[in-house]
């Protein structure tokens, strides 16, 4: 049992997760033919009198941009949200198992988040870094404050994708160097710099990209190496001999891929090509965007669970709960480099938003949210992986925390995507209520994602309705 664990949970409370445990086990056997009820929840939505579904999306396809089309045979227009549930036109309540791309981490529209940043709003909506202003540098106090070592200086941005782009150039102006190592199947942006770290190839354009050098992914379930760590980490060293001066920038990473399909790093490389780089005169920058704030559960940020401390961390996503707001943090003596000229954004840094992410941080604690995670996780882990048993079409459960992943294939010896069945099951859980997320490169896994404050009662249902939907495949 993790040493975390048995910190945080009292013998009351596992005795209580362990009746319910043993109680979805038995109904396992019966949920694929009963339709599965979801959890009790006391909140009535406002009464909406706004455009329908059908209007939107005709005003939609004339005014917004197409590249990315809404979920669903049927687009959901979703109105209001409490807590993990989320509220279409006519009041139906759906649980939120995606949570925004894993951005929502306390819940819907927490009322300690609310009555933030309705406050700050009313002081001073906007000011930027020339003035002083308490909301700014308590946040990047606290932020820094989570991080070990000598990362305690932050840069706020407004979306991860910034933060990687400011990441990415310190690197290269620190160092001195231009190459990048990325993983392959890794997403860090659609920014220039990050397009080029990004690798899949549905997500960059046919522009310049130079200066990066993409590495095998260490795939425990399609790798090559399995679950070998060490092997993975040889090509980082080609890499580096054979493919660049001897010398490098550095090395982003994510501790788990969210977009590439919740896959965790194999055990063991993230230690090793941290050594590589830094050997090679770089710097090792975390993706903690979709990872960090607890969400994995047994630790705050997604890099501690491999024993590394990167030089750079970048944030955005659960930050926030929604708020637009991303970070770069890094220590004092890197962040010197951007003295050299004048480094400046207008919104990063917004009052509004950093005390959005201070109570944020404060909801975490307060609600223990990330031994929520944690417990909850595990017991939603565990049912999906039983569900296995009773359904081919599931070719690995991963993940850790409320940063969870099923992929579905056609064949368990050759693995052969099940993009289409994934797509139907996505449709039908939502009939039944429950809102899931798709990634990977071949867009056949479950990405399960939801506000940290999921209950046990709301992972059976997740399951329970997975079941369902599966058996009628």
């Amino acid at each position: 049992m993790h040493k975390f664990y048995q910190q945080v949970v009292t013998s009351a409370r596992i005795s209580r997760w362990k009746g319910r445990f043993l109680s979805s086990i038995a109904r396992s056997s019966e949920s694929a033919d009963v339709l599965p009820e979801m959890p009790c929840f006391d909140y009535t939505p406002a009464p909406y009198n706004g455009p329908s579904a059908s209007d939107l999306l005709k005003r939609r396809r004339e005014y917004l941009s197409t590249c990315l089309g809404p979920f669903y045979d049927n687009p959901l227009n979703l109105v209001e949200g409490k807590m993990q549930y989320l509220f279409d036109e006519n009041g139906r309540r759906y649980l939120d198992a995606f949570g925004g791309i894993a951005t929502v981490s306390c819940g819907h529209c927490h009322p300690d988040v609310v009555e933030a940043v309705v406050n700050q709003t009313r002081l001073l909506q906007h000011t930027t870094v020339v003035y002083l202003n308490h909301a700014v540098i308590d946040f990047a106090e606290a932020l820094a404050s989570k991080l070990p070592g000598e990362l305690k200086v932050v840069f706020f941005t407004n979306s991860g994708t910034e933060a990687n782009e400011l990441a990415l150039m310190i690197a290269r102006l620190y160092t001195g160097c231009q190459d990048i190592i990325s993983i392959r199947n890794g997403y860090h942006g659609n920014g220039a710099a990050t397009m080029n770290a990004t690798a899949q190839n549905f997500h960059k354009f046919n522009v310049v990209q130079t200066g990066i050098h993409h590495v095998l992914n260490p795939d425990p379930y399609r790798g090559v190496f399995g679950s070998d760590g060490l092997m993975y980490a040889k090509d980082v060293q080609d890499i580096i001999d054979y493919g660049t001066s001897g010398r490098v920038a550095g090395i982003i990473a994510e501790a788990i891929q969210g977009v590439g399909g919740v896959i965790e790093v194999a055990p063991g490389y993230l230690p090793a090509v941290y050594g590589m780089v830094r050997k090679a005169g770089g710097i090792c920058i975390a993706d903690e965007v979709q990872s960090g704030f607890g969400r994995t559960g047994s630790h705050f940020w997604g890099f501690e669970a491999h024993g590394v401390v990167p030089d750079i961390v970048t944030v955005a996503k659960g930050i926030g709960n929604g708020a637009p707001i991303g970070a770069v943090i890094t220590t004092p003596q890197i962040a010197k480099v951007l003295t050299q000229r004048t480094y400046f954004s207008t919104f990063g840094g917004n009052p509004v938003c950093t005390a959005a992410g201070l109570a944020v941080l404060r909801v975490i604690e307060k609600e223990k949210l990330q031994q929520n995670a944690f417990i909850v996780g595990k017991h939603l882990k565990d049912r999906l992986s039983m569900l296995m048993e009773r359904h081919e079409i599931i070719g690995d459960v991963r993940g850790r925390g409320m940063l969870l992943g099923v992929e579905l294939v056609k064949d368990r010896q050759l693995k052969t995507p099940a993009k289409a069945e994934m797509l139907r099951i996505m449709e039908q859980m939502k009939d039944m209520g429950v809102l899931i997320g798709k990634g990977g490169f071949h867009g056949n896994v479950i990405r399960i994602t939801p506000p940290l404050c999921f209950t046990i009662e709301d992972a059976d249902f997740v399951v329970d309705v997975m079941d369902y939907a599966m058996s009628r495949m």
